[in-house]
């Protein structure tokens, strides 16, 4: 039963179309996937169906086929996304090369959409204030091979004091009272309330004050959230445009959503295959200058040179940085990171031990070949097996890269008879 104070509401929002709102909630969701172009070429999938309109890598797929159990879910191949959901991103419109920040970005669903769209070139930063909804971003960005990615666990107005003018592009997805997730999530109906309408209105409108410092002049912020609330959309523009005369609305070609005032757009789901969704689109103008200084860099060591001479790796623009015995490989435009708290800096490549260095699983699906690779069919057992954990037959010798249809998934360890598998323990199943 939906609570009867946000029928009220919504009837007066729709007025006539109330009665199709209504219904599009009966009828069974739509579900989609979103494919990665990191991992190289989209691969022809049985459970894919229509493809969603304002996303080129999206598609919806049939429900049943349970796409996540799939091995290439492992080898971030695709991310189940809501179609809706993929939105905010094609109105931010992300390019290669710009420094972007998604400042409320786990679980990783716009992030690695957005990474998609960089191709990895430039800076994401992508921060979540959340340590355990954070630890969750990281791990998305580290299965689809995202190696351009500071992952942070700040508070946005900390991001804010040290990185203000520094983006090209700021996402806010905001946390929101969910009302468009309905649909969904039984417990977006169970925790709704005016009173929690009322505590994100005030919420967003701090994430939106930090946002608005950290875009450059000229840059484009887009603004998101998946609930129907005024209180919570144009109301919260309203109120950022006043606080903030340096921004305007933006318009975009957006022709698949419903356009509104002062640059938004909703997403109804009587109006499309979707859940509910909001968004806005605005620009900075003036002058300021940039202040931000740069992580250095450090030196390669021996061990990881001769690791990457034999297994044929070609590292990407950027500049190694070493987090304990950990080594990374980050983006060239690195902020300076004191005082920030940091899960990722970029690609992990492994980690140092003594006289001999060990390729971390970051790298692994990074990467898309090897000098030595071995590869396990996603619709054969021998696939289940290294996921469990188990080895495999092998008649190679020393490290290996494991591919699943050509995409790589994971490493092992060979003896010419047997993998010894280096699947992480904390992702077998």
């Amino acid at each position: 039963m939906l609570p009867q104070e946000f029928l009220d509401r919504i009837q007066g929002q729709l007025g006539d179309e109330f009665p199709a709102f209504l219904e599009s909630l009966e009828r069974p969701r739509a579900v989609a996937l979103r494919f990665n172009p990191l991992k190289g070429n989209r691969p022809t999938l049985p459970f894919t169906e229509a493809p969603v309109p304002w996303e080129p890598e999206g598609f919806y797929y049939d429900i049943e086929s349970r796409p996540g159990l799939h091995p290439l879910h492992e080898a971030g191949v695709y991310y189940l996304q809501e179609a809706s959901a993929m939105a905010p991103v094609a109105l931010l419109e992300p390019q290669p090369g710009e420094r972007i920040c998604d400042l409320c970005a786990a679980p990783g669903g716009k992030t690695t959409q957005i990474a998609g769209r960089m191709a990895g070139q430039g800076l994401l930063l992508c921060n979540e204030i959340n340590p355990k909804r954070a630890k969750i971003l990281s791990r998305n960005i580290e299965r689809l091979g995202v190696a351009n990615a500071l992952v942070t666990n700040e508070h946005p107005q900390n991001l804010a004091n040290r990185y203000a003018g520094f983006f090209d592009r700021v996402l806010v997805d905001a946390p929101c009272s969910g009302e468009g997730m309905f649909r969904k999530e039984e417990a977006a109906v169970t925790d709704w309330s005016p009173q929690t309408v009322a505590m994100c209105a005030n919420r967003q409108k701090e994430i939106l004050h930090s946002a608005a410092a950290l875009l450059k002049d000229g840059g484009r912020l887009v603004y998101s959230t998946c609930t129907f609330a005024p209180e919570e959309n144009e109301q919260v523009i309203d109120w950022f445009l006043q606080a903030h005369p340096e921004f305007s609305p933006e318009r975009v070609h957006a022709p698949w959503f419903t356009p509104g005032e002062l640059g938004t757009f909703r997403l109804w789901p009587h109006k499309l295959l979707g859940e509910g969704h909001f968004a806005a689109v605005l620009r900075k103008s003036g002058e300021a200058p940039e202040s931000c200084s740069f992580a250095k860099e450090q030196p390669l060591p021996k061990t990881f040179t001769e690791f990457a001479k034999n297994m044929e790796i070609t590292l990407p623009q950027g500049k190694a940085l070493y987090f304990g015995s950990s080594l990374y490989w980050a983006p060239e435009e690195l902020p300076c990171l004191d005082g920030i708290k940091v899960l990722r800096p970029g690609l992990e490549l492994g980690e140092l031990k003594k006289d001999r260095f060990e390729p971390a699983h970051a790298l692994a699906l990074w990467l898309k070949n090897a000098a030595v690779t071995q590869e396990l069919p996603a619709d054969g057992d021998l696939i289940k097996a290294y996921l469990h954990g188990e080895t495999v037959p092998c008649d190679k010798s020393g490290w290996c890269l494991v591919t699943t249809d050509g995409y790589s998934i994971g490493w092992g360890k060979a003896d010419r008879t047997v993998l010894k598998n280096h699947y992480p323990k904390g992702l077998r199943r």
